[in-house]
């Protein structure tokens, strides 16, 4: 009898309509920023194979958002890809996740691989701390070398620093009509000069790049999208030039600087996100 029920019962889950069936929630893809967020914030970097995922009781879980559930993760070690000192063959995370469509707990996969972005907890071996409530993303051979480009860039001599703000601009009129050039400064975390440049020439169109030294090539192009350096601009400038950066310069020089300023932010593009940075 036990046998029969069992049988009925695997016969009507399958016989179920797929629109039925519950559907976890699938993030939606993540930009070259939204990777460059997360790795450049991780001591470690660490691609996956789940072994289980034990849920939570709510008692032990504070502080998790609504619709979402805590999951104590045991996972083994597949590619270390970023992390000094190694990491033991398992490793154990804490990791919330969003419920599937009909609002139960969306246990994810034995053998599921995953990119985990973390840092470790210290005094316990084995241990890993996300980077953030998001930090464990799919696995997808495109996703691990996009994070392992980020890496190696952020690890190479003379790597872009981070901005942390504009400093002086000026503009010098050229000696003809409609030819100049202006020089905006930056600032940054180790206090390395970074400056843009615009040069401008008549009948051309403005052409600008920038200089990691204070040695400047007129002839570089601007950076590539999807690169370190066009992470640190694009997501970091702000739309408008700071009024504090056009205090030396007169008013013709201020509408050339901030005509120059523009071309670089246009020439940037957007810093496309997708996720909600907590």
């Amino acid at each position: 009898m036990k046998v029969r029920m069992l049988a009925a019962a695997a016969a009507l889950a399958i016989a179920q309509p797929v629109e039925s069936q519950p559907v976890p929630v699938a993030p939606p893809a993540l930009t070259y920023a939204d990777l460059a967020d997360l790795a450049l914030a991780a001591p470690v970097a660490v691609h996956l194979r789940l072994r289980s995922a034990e849920l939570l009781d709510a008692e032990l879980a504070p502080n998790v958002l609504p619709g979402h559930r805590r999951f104590l993760v045991e996972a083994d070690v597949v590619t270390l890809i970023r992390g000094s000192g190694g990491l033991p063959a398992r490793v154990t995370y804490l990791v919330d996740l969003p419920n599937d469509s009909r609002g139960r707990a969306a246990r994810p996969p034995r053998r599921a691989e995953m990119l985990v972005l973390a840092s470790r907890v210290a005094g316990r071996e084995g241990e890993l701390r996300l980077a953030a409530p998001d930090a464990q993303i799919p696995y997808s051979a495109a996703t691990a070398d996009a994070l392992r480009a980020i890496l190696r860039e952020s690890a190479a001599s003379g790597a872009p620093p981070r901005i942390t703000g504009i400093g002086r601009a000026f503009h010098v009129e050229g000696s003809i009509p409609g030819e100049g050039e202006t020089q905006i400064f930056l600032q940054t975390a180790d206090q390395r000069p970074i400056s843009i440049n615009i040069l401008r020439r008549p009948g051309q169109r403005p052409r600008w790049s920038v200089a990691l030294s204070e040695i400047v090539d007129e002839a570089a192009a601007p950076p590539a999208p999807d690169t370190l350096l066009w992470y640190r601009l694009a997501c970091t400038l702000p739309a408008r030039l700071p009024r504090q950066s056009l205090s030396e310069a007169g008013p013709e020089e201020a509408r050339s600087i901030l005509a120059d300023y523009r071309v670089v932010i246009d020439g940037l593009g957007p810093c496309a996100r997708t996720r909600v940075r907590r």
